[in-house]
């Protein structure tokens, strides 16, 4: 029995269903929210963060860095993080990239202020992070389309957990409808052969009561 503590909107949590899911491996999703801080939760994970992958009920992996490097291990097929050390010293790179830089920049700066304090309450969004957020985003859109100008995929000739990484990420901003696509078509192409992968439909069809995405989300020829 394999089950995973996350919130749907979360991009480290949408990154490990991701992988699970390109590594057809099944898993009971259990939403979980860490500000909370269930006793029964914090038991499997002192630290009270999620995601958190709990196996056979017994063996808790905590954060997406460590669980991403299990179940590639656990289950090599397919490979996500590559099969020479270059290959995966780059994919590493490249999430790292997102999980980092983009969160900080883009992730935080949209996601928390726009739909996050407004659905837990805490508070008036940021306009100003916000409109931080929108500009940096054209920053990195910029920087995938120079790296699909010269790949097939972002870290090489194989998908790998940099494409993860950045689409897990990008679809939360694109919940909240603030990816600007139409300036960005080659990103939008490769965004589109995520977007059709089995291991994306459950992220399609994520919705918040209250907070549904925009229309396009969920539609693969957007």
């Amino acid at each position: 029995m394999r089950t995973l503590y996350h919130q749907p909107l979360d991009p480290f949590c949408r990154k490990i269903r991701l992988i699970l899911g390109e590594k057809a491996l099944e898993a009971t999703l259990i939403p979980e929210n860490p500000a909370e801080r269930r006793h029964d939760f914090l038991a499997i994970n002192p630290a009270g963060e999620i995601p958190v992958l709990l196996e056979d009920g017994t063996i808790a992996i905590c954060g997406h860095g460590a669980i991403t490097e299990y179940l590639d291990e656990m289950r090599p097929e397919p490979m996500l993080i590559g099969r020479h050390p270059r290959e995966r010293a780059e994919a590493r790179r490249l999430a790292a990239w997102f999980d980092e830089k983009f969160y900080r920049e883009v992730t935080r700066n949209i996601l928390d202020e726009k739909l996050v304090k407004r659905l837990s309450k805490t508070g008036q969004p940021d306009s100003s992070a916000i409109r931080a957020g929108l500009a940096n985003i054209r920053t990195h859109l910029d920087y995938i389309t120079y790296l699909m100008d010269r790949r097939s995929w972002l870290a090489g000739e194989r998908f790998s957990i940099a494409d993860i990484a950045a689409a897990a990420h990008l679809s939360c901003v694109d919940y909240c409808g603030d990816v600007p696509w139409e300036n960005y078509s080659a990103v939008k192409d490769w965004y589109v052969r995520i977007k059709s992968r089995p291991s994306f439909r459950s992220i399609l069809a994520d919705s918040l009561p209250g907070a549904p995405p925009p229309r396009h989300y969920a539609d693969l020829d957007f």
